[in-house]
Parts: structure tokens; sequence; C-alpha cells
């Protein structure tokens, strides 16, 4: 299950830990309102509680995070930016009280609201969705519905497909991932996988795809749109939307070099 990350899962967060505070534009509700919003830096074991369960919906993660990202882009695409408080956690030296008061299970993301803490990143987008003021993300087609379900259940297949490639030297499982996506992707017209509406099933699959492109090219000169028209209009129509490219904070040299430690790649 592809749902949360603990440590250096799928991007070491030390690497983040280390920058300074920064101010990052991010577009409200799919780009009708421009609002400038202070991206916090992690807080580590050294950092004071928070007023917990006070009201405030707090939002942990990390700015590398895959999982925490598709929160992270429903959130602002919703135009959340002043409802749900950003809370950056240094995941190789996170504070106590992260465990022992807010989450036991200790990873990211998870989402503080209305007195109660619930985690993993799919069910947190829709309940994100659906509990929160702002643009639906999922169409009223009880078909696209559906079809959304269905690519929900196999996004953990598509992630070890890749995965298998880069615990090896073929990319032929990698191939077949993309492939699929490619077939879902001309399921509907428009450039998104719901057709003509940036959806949550989108955000469910940019963050890894963002990050399997950069690696399959640098390591195994494999480019994921070569022959899949599809994939590369969806590539380039999602980074079209700000409330994506604005949680892009991953670098790809430290996306290089933590997979090649992960899977021992020799490229």
């Amino acid at each position: 299950m592809f749902r949360q990350c603990s440590k250096a899962r799928l991007l070491p967060d030390a690497v983040v830990d280390e920058r300074l505070p920064e101010l990052s534009i991010l577009v409200v509700g799919f780009g009708q309102t421009m609002a400038t919003e202070y991206l916090p830096p992690p807080l580590d074991a050294t950092a004071e509680e928070p007023a917990l369960f006070d009201g405030t919906t707090r939002f942990y993660m990390t700015y590398t995070c895959p999982f925490a990202q598709r929160v992270w882009i429903t959130r602002n695409s919703k135009g959340l930016q002043e409802k749900i408080k950003l809370v950056p956690l240094n995941l190789q030296n996170r504070p106590a009280w992260y465990k022992e008061k807010v989450y036991s299970v200790n990873k990211v993301p998870s989402l503080e609201h209305d007195g109660k803490v619930m985690g993993e990143s799919i069910d947190l987008i829709k309940y994100v969705d659906s509990n929160f003021e702002g643009p639906s993300l999922l169409p009223n087609d009880a078909d696209k519905k559906k079809f959304f379900e269905e690519l929900l259940s196999h996004i953990d297949q598509f992630a070890g497909n890749v995965f298998t490639t880069f615990r090896g030297d073929s990319t032929t499982e990698a191939g077949i991932a993309f492939d699929r996506l490619e077939n879902a992707l001309n399921k509907y017209d428009g450039p998104f996988l719901l057709g003509d509406e940036f959806s949550l099933a989108d955000i469910a699959f940019i963050p890894l795809v963002e990050r399997f492109q950069i690696y399959l090219s640098e390591v195994f000169k494999y480019d994921i749109t070569a022959g899949r028209p599809k994939v590369a209009a969806w590539i380039e129509a999602v980074n079209k939307i700000d409330a994506y490219t604005q949680t892009k904070k991953a670098d790809p040299k430290e996306i290089v070099a933590l997979y090649k430690m992960m899977f021992s790649a020799k490229k």
C-alpha cells in the first residue's frame, strides 16, 4: 500500500529541512484568485507543541512526500490555504508529541479536523473534497465516479510495476504501467483522467508520475511519453495547474539519489 511516508520513503525529508522558510505564490480555486502563502520550516524534535485540538484544522505533512503532496494539491485546488494550516514535520527527527498526541501511526500525511485525526492520503483527498468548501474535485457523473474508484484500485499495482523496473535492468514492467495509464486516458475526451476537468484522479497519480518520470529518464534513459501521446498531453496539462506546480518541492537530483540508494540501481 502506497499511502503514507514514514522516514526516507520516497524522498528524504532531511533535504528540505535545511532550507530557509520561503514565500510561495499559490493559486486559489483553479486560478481564479492569487494568494501568497508562507511555507513554514519543518518541525523537529525541539519544536514546541502547538495548541492541539483547539479548532484549528492542521495538515501534517512534509514538502517532499508524494502522498502528502496529494493532500496538499487538493487543499490548494479548493482554495483552502486559510482553512487548513500546513504543519510540516522533519521525519528524520520528528517531534515526540506527534506520535504521542496527534497520530500514533507516526507517518504523514495526517489531518486534524473537528477533534479527530485521520491518515492515508487517498482517504484524505476524498475527505477534504467532501467536507470543505471550494470547487468539487469529482464530477457528478456516476460512470466517471465509478471509473475513479477503478483507477484507485490499480494505483498500487501501477507503482509496484514501476518499482520492479527500478530493482532491475529492464523497463518492461514500467512500460506496462504507463501503457495502462495511456489506456486510462483514452476513456474520456480531454487531457485529464476524467475528461476536461482536473480531478482527484489526477491528484492521486501525478505525485508518483512526477518522480517516476525523472528517475526513468535519468537512470534508464526511458521516456514515459514516447509513443504515449495521451500521457504526454496529460503531464503537460497537469503542469499548467498552479495548485499542483506550487507543490513541486522535490529536487530531481535528490529523487535520483534516493531511488538509487533504495533500489541499488547500477547505471
